[in-house]
């Protein structure tokens, strides 16, 4: 049965997807999980490489378990050591698929994502051939202002948590623009547009997903 948020999500998705076809994406709809991470998976060829930076929102979704058992080869980051993540992120950018979500996605169409490390970011500036996002509906943002504040302010905190890292944040809940050893807000990407046409594949989901 539809709800009125359910109902919401396609018609903004409808606007969404318009914007991102504008800015040189491909954009996809999903009601949910399951059929995202099955659209996500009739993207990828057999036999492709795979691998994927720091996402909620790809475990949530039930993606990461199933290419597990798919017939893809997945270069998964959380079997390196600490001491080799720096040669891991340089071979991400020579997979044939990487996947990620976003911080935030504005209604005209723009992606924007902090990060701490800037393996995720690079990754979706220039490296792989193809960026696969799955964006939960709750990180649509009115404009780029907007997008920018949920990052800082929705979805770094709870990160920071997650992570276990010594920053005001971590603390209270609360952005402090802080400049501590530990800050993951290092840095600031804002996908405008794409001039590699298909490269980046958008799958929005009806649910909410990750920070």
């Amino acid at each position: 049965m539809m709800t009125a948020l359910s109902v919401f999500y396609e018609k903004q998705a409808e606007t969404l997807l318009k914007a991102l076809h504008k800015r040189g994406m491909e954009g996809f709809y999903c009601a949910d999980s399951k059929s995202a991470v099955e659209k996500a998976l009739s993207l990828i060829p057999e036999g492709a490489t795979v691998t994927w930076g720091g996402s909620e929102s790809i475990k949530e979704s039930g993606l990461l378990d199933a290419l597990k058992t798919a017939p893809v080869t997945l270069w998964d980051r959380s079997t390196v050591k600490p001491e080799d993540l720096k040669a891991f992120y340089r071979k991400a950018f020579c997979a044939d698929y990487f996947l990620m979500s976003a911080n935030a996605i504005t209604l005209d169409g723009q992606l924007v994502n902090i990060d701490g490390t800037g393996n995720r970011v690079a990754a979706l500036s220039y490296g792989p051939d193809h960026v696969i996002m799955l964006i939960g509906m709750n990180k649509v943002a009115p404009d780029l202002e907007s997008a920018i504040a949920r990052a800082h302010n929705t979805a770094a905190p709870p990160n920071a948590i997650r992570l276990n890292l010594n920053t005001p944040c971590a603390k209270d809940g609360v952005c402090h623009n802080c400049l501590s050893p530990q800050k993951i807000c290092n840095m600031l990407h804002v996908q405008h547009y794409s001039r590699f046409p298909g490269r980046i594949q958008v799958i929005l989901v009806g649910e909410s997903l990750g920070f």
